[in-house]
């Protein structure tokens, strides 16, 4: 761990982009600004190849006819962006051009918890027979892709039947969803194959992941879960709105007492601060959280369930402050890692895999046709949910504001998991993305001598049982940020 920390330190992180900031602490969270103006630039260039340029000066009928024509220009720019046509143009804008494929790099790949080390000649011939490059090919391509779907039932009372650009986040969050549920089901050495029938168990995965209220992890149902984070069809959501509302929907499916008979087999615990606001300072994952967790999830048959941990974070303004990058690639080597939720601005992706200071994701951003997957279908066609194309986007360049997934299967994987947590955070420079602690400190009575008339009460403590982190000043922040911010 530590070499790969240090690896990424000495790296320099060649990639940087030219909105590069300082490595001063962020003092703020609000991005909405920043994301306007992105947004603004994006659709102004974006439209800019519909302008009539011209030379000379019309006349008067001719200057008539160039801005009769030039209005229905428009219209018809506009109309292909909202159907999608100008999706893939946007979404360049947005993250970068896309880069696909490896380099030439002999740098080890860690994807999801697994490394995949590429010798001198995999790197310079690229040759598909090669070991460590076909390996991590063929996982990366049986990884569960969740994309843009167009077609499918209205959402409620919206009518929309698309989630072309403004539903990457929730696809994003099923694919860690899905591979979440992969490890469970099926385990991390699964691979896809063409051979048919395909396992039962992927394609009840599938299944739950339908774009119809039926299926358990639709769309639908994770808009109709989060309305009190504010999801909503048509708009965009954050990291943390997210995770709380898979945390919400989660909880509405736990109808069936035999608990691998759940549509989410496992207990699921978001590790960040209250539900209205956040403190400052790095999250922390409780033991004894995660342990009421299970039990709650059990209803009290187990003391220990699966739990799928999500840590929502904001790790610096307008790009990830420097310092975090080397523990934030580091996750990728955990057993019980699912990768990141994150990209740009308004460009949501599912990080999977990290290389030097490249990281590779999975995009939502392409419009499929909805493909309905049915439980006893196991020849239907599930090719629109992987994808064989490796992209890849500067580590540094991704948006402050993400969240991060790790699984564990049982006590044993999460003891594991907290010692792996431990150590990364004691050489993280005084920069922890989280830190794990065994309880919250317990609240101290008050004295007589305090000179209050009742004895009998409790004053409040809201230290932790944890070493400080930086940032947490020792008061409440109420109604702050919505993520975690360091």
């Amino acid at each position: 761990m530590k070499g790969f920390c240090e690896k990424a330190v000495a790296s320099k992180f060649s990639c940087k982009t030219k909105s590069d900031s300082s490595n001063s602490e962020p003092q703020s969270s609000d991005t909405k600004l920043s994301k306007v103006s992105l947004w603004s630039s994006v659709f102004a260039s974006a439209f800019s190849v519909f302008e009539t340029n011209s030379e000379s000066s019309p006349s008067a009928s001719e200057k008539k006819a160039i801005d009769n024509g030039r209005n229905n220009g428009w219209t018809t720019a506009v109309r292909k962006v909202v159907t999608g046509v100008s999706m893939r143009r946007i979404q360049e804008r947005v993250l970068g051009t896309s880069k696909t494929g490896i380099s030439s790099s002999t740098s080890d790949i860690w994807l999801l918890g697994l490394c995949y080390k590429i010798s001198q000649e995999e790197s310079s011939n690229h040759a598909s027979s090669s070991n460590g490059l076909a390996e991590f090919e063929q996982d990366f391509s049986s990884r569960i892709l969740m994309t843009y779907r167009k077609g499918f039932e209205a959402i409620g009372d919206s009518k929309l039947t698309s989630d072309v650009n403004w539903g990457c986040m929730l696809r994003s969050s099923q694919m860690l969803v899905a591979q979440a549920l992969l490890l469970h089901r099926m385990g991390r050495s699964w691979r896809k194959t063409s051979h048919k029938p395909m396992d039962q168990d992927y394609i009840e995965i599938l299944h739950h992941f339908g774009d119809s209220k039926a299926s358990a992890f639709s769309i639908h149902n994770i808009l109709q879960a989060g309305k009190a984070y504010g999801l909503a069809a048509g708009s965009w959501v954050g990291p943390y709105a997210m995770c709380r509302s898979w945390e919400t929907l989660a909880r509405s499916k736990r109808e069936e007492t035999d608990l691998e008979c759940q549509s989410l087999p496992m207990a699921i615990y978001i590790v960040s601060g209250d539900e209205d606001g956040e403190r400052g300072g790095a999250p922390v994952v409780y033991i004894e959280e995660a342990s009421r967790h299970c039990l709650e999830f059990s209803k009290g048959q187990v003391d220990w369930t699966p739990i799928l941990l999500l840590v929502p974070l904001v790790l610096g303004l307008e790009k990830v402050n420097p310092r975090y990058i080397p523990s934030l690639a580091a996750t990728f080597t955990f057993p019980q890692s699912l990768g990141i939720l994150g990209g740009k601005p308004g460009a949501s992706t599912y990080i999977v895999g990290v290389q030097d200071e490249k990281a590779f994701y999975l995009d939502p951003h392409e419009a499929q046709s909805v493909v309905d997957i049915r439980r006893e279908n196991l020849e239907a066609d599930t090719s629109s949910y992987h994808c064989n194309i490796i992209r890849h986007i500067c580590l540094d360049s991704i948006d402050p504001s993400l969240a991060i997934g790790f699984y564990c299967r049982d006590k044993d994987d999460f003891d594991d998991f907290c010692i792996r947590a431990s150590k990364l955070a004691d050489k993280s420079n005084g920069a922890p993305l989280f830190t794990v602690a065994h309880i919250h400190s317990l609240p101290k009575p008050i004295s007589c001598s305090d000179g209050m008339d009742d004895c009998s009460g409790f004053r409040e403590d809201d230290s932790f049982d944890v070493v400080s982190n930086k940032g947490a000043e020792g008061y409440e922040h109420e109604h702050e940020d919505d993520w975690q911010l360091l």
